[in-house]
C-alpha cells in the first residue's frame, strides 16, 4: 500500500490534483483543508496517503495533516459512510471542530455539513465518540513532541551563531516541505543548508 507520496505538484484542481513522483503522476483526491495548503503547481509537496481498494478501481486520498488522514479512516469505519462521503466532511469541517462535535454529540453541527443527514451524525456520534478523544490526544502528544525538537533546533542554530528569526525561518520552511514529526538529525542540517544557500 502507498502510504506517503513526495514529489512535485504538476496538476492541482478541487477534484483532483497530479503528484508527480520521478516521471510518475499519481492522481490524488485531497479534502479541501489540504487543498488550501498545497504550494502552487511545481512545487514540491510531501502528502500522507490513504489508498482506498474498491471491486472496480485504485484511490489514493492525500492529507497534509495526519490527524485527516486519521479522522479520515475513522470516518470510513461508520456505516454508511465511504471515502467520498469521508472527503466531503472533512472538506465542510475542520478536524477540530469535528472531533468536538463528535465529542460532544453536537448533531446540528454535524448535520450542517454537506452530505450529512440526521442519520449519520447519530451514527458518527454513536460509533466514533469512544474512538475520537485517543486520535485526538495522540495528535496532541505528536504536536508537542514537534514543539520540542523545533526549540532543540532553534537553540541549536542561535548558539551557532544565527539571528532566532532567520532560524525561525529556515525550521518552518523544512516543516513546510517535510510535514510533522521531523527528527533533530534531519531538521539541523536540512535548516542549515537553508541558512547557507
Amino acid at each position: 500500500m502507498i502510504e506517503s507520496l513526495q514529489g512535485v505538484l504538476s496538476h492541482k484542481s478541487i477534484g483532483q490534483i497530479i503528484v508527480d513522483v520521478h516521471g510518475v503522476g499519481y492522481g490524488v483526491v485531497v479534502p479541501l483543508g489540504t487543498f488550501y495548503k498545497l504550494p502552487d503547481t511545481g512545487g514540491e509537496v510531501h502528502l500522507s496517503i490513504h489508498t482506498h481498494v474498491a471491486q472496480d478501481a485504485l484511490k489514493l486520498f492525500g492529507f497534509l495533516d495526519p490527524l485527516e488522514k486519521d479522522l479520515f479512516r475513522l470516518l470510513m469505519s461508520v456505516s454508511g459512510i465511504g471515502s467520498r462521503l469521508a472527503i466531503n466532511i472533512l472538506s465542510g469541517i475542520s478536524t477540530e471542530d469535528l472531533s468536538g462535535a463528535i465529542s460532544r454529540g453536537d448533531l446540528p453541527k454535524l448535520v450542517a455539513i454537506p452530505g450529512v443527514g440526521k442519520k449519520t451524525a447519530e451514527r458518527m456520534v454513536f460509533e466514533l465518540k469512544d474512538k475520537i478523544g485517543a486520535v485526538v490526544s495522540e495528535k496532541g502528544s505528536a504536536e508537542a513532541s514537534d514543539g520540542a525538537v523545533k526549540d532543540d533546533a532553534l537553540s541549536a542554530l542561535i548558539n551557532l551563531g544565527y539571528k532566532s528569526s532567520a532560524a525561525k525561518d529556515a525550521i518552518d520552511r523544512v516543516y513546510a516541505k517535510r510535514g510533522e514529526g521531523v527528527p533533530l538529525e534531519i531538521l539541523l542540517p536540512e535548516s542549515l543548508k537553508i541558512l547557507s544557500g
